[in-house]
């Protein structure tokens, strides 16, 4: 499956973006999706993740409040909502496939498709 993230952008603290990640090539709606990011300096970690049919979802704790993923399994989509960016999300956003049924990943090993990723950056 190949996966194509867009979205991101320069935006003052405070502020909101939404990501997207477009799937093609296979059953969208059987891979738990993720969105990580990497920062500077810094490995990549884990920021939200959904199941397969949306029901479940996994935040990192210090966007918890903040972000929200979601899907729309017939478009091939899946969104991130950032709300009240701050100047520590900034960082190349991710998103990822995981073809595992049930569980939803936090580490980066448990993908198995990647995005090109998408440049967030706040600004103070």
């Amino acid at each position: 499956v190949q996966l194509q993230a867009s979205g991101g952008g320069l935006v003052q603290a405070g502020a909101s973006l939404r990501l997207s990640c477009a799937a093609s090539g296979g059953t969208f709606s059987r891979y738990v999706m993720g969105w990580f990011r990497q920062a500077p300096g810094k490995e990549r970690e884990f920021v939200a993740g959904i199941s397969q049919s949306g029901g479940s979802t996994l935040y990192k704790d210090s966007v918890k409040g903040r972000f929200t993923i979601s899907r729309d399994n017939a478009k091939n989509t899946v969104y991130l909502q950032m709300n009240s960016l701050k100047p520590e999300d900034t960082a190349i956003y991710y998103c990822a496939a995981d073809r595992t049924f049930g569980v939803i990943r936090t580490t980066t090993r448990g993908y198995d498709y990647w995005g090109q990723g998408t440049l967030v950056t706040v600004s103070s």
